[in-house]
């Protein structure tokens, strides 16, 4: 007799196959009944646990984005300087969104949908207010919050519109930090190191090896090569 799953134990597949189905596809073609097939799993299981496929994008979006300012933070040990962690977490969100399309696609959907967005706010804003109160002394945390609604539109037009030869993903990378930087008081010679810092690193295998650490986190039991997944696109 085959022994009965435990609510973790679907929720994790529900996970996984989510993740390989929105990668291999795209979020808006991925419906539930593939994903309750790839899960293992009936539509009412599913709908017990995330309700719609909106849920899914929330509980990845938790994921992905409690992680990001972690792995940031990774990249140049204990003591990289807050200003740096801010434009190290930014140029990942940003280059994993030009490593495949159907990523792009799963974070420009977190970025639209109210309940995912609304978290996105809340996480950033709480790291913002760490990194820039120095810069702005008289600012709240509600005024932290209120600036990453505005620079979350922005972040949401540059996810959105893919490099290329003219928009490469280094000018990318730099229109944006210097826009939000700038926003946040950093002065000007600090924005020329931070930007200095960024491009100075592998920021695609960075990348990378984040979203892999993402399919470990979901004991996933399959491997993925961006690279081959991006040709079906």
């Amino acid at each position: 007799m085959k022994q009965r799953r435990t609510r973790e134990e679907v929720k994790e597949s529900i996970l996984a196959a989510c993740v390989r189905l929105f990668l291999e596809q795209g979020y808006g073609k991925t419906t539930l009944a593939q994903i309750s097939a790839a899960a293992g799993v009936s539509i009412s299981s599913f709908q017990n646990i995330f309700v719609n496929k909106e849920g899914v994008l929330l509980e990845l979006t938790q994921i992905m984005f409690d992680g990001q300012f972690d792995a940031a933070r990774s990249i140049g040990g204990q003591d990289l300087k807050p200003v740096f962690v801010y434009a190290a977490e930014t140029a990942i969100q940003l280059t994993l969104t030009d490593l495949n399309e159907n990523i792009r696609e799963v974070y420009v959907a977190a970025y639209s949908n109210p309940a995912a967005a609304e978290y996105i706010y809340k996480r950033t804003a709480d790291e913002l207010e760490q990194i820039f109160l120095p810069y702005n002394p008289d600012c709240a945390a509600s005024d932290f919050y209120e600036f990453e609604i505005g620079s979350s539109g922005i972040m949401r037009g540059f996810m959105a519109r893919k490099c290329d030869q003219y928009f490469t993903l280094e000018k990318k990378l730099t229109k944006f930090l210097i826009m939000a930087l700038r926003a946040y008081n950093v002065p000007k010679e600090e924005i020329d190191q931070t930007l200095a810092f960024v491009l100075s690193l592998d920021i695609r295998a960075i990348s990378e090896k984040i979203m892999r650490r993402l399919f470990s986190l979901l004991a996933m039991q399959f491997h993925f090569d961006l690279t081959e997944l991006e040709t079906k696109a």
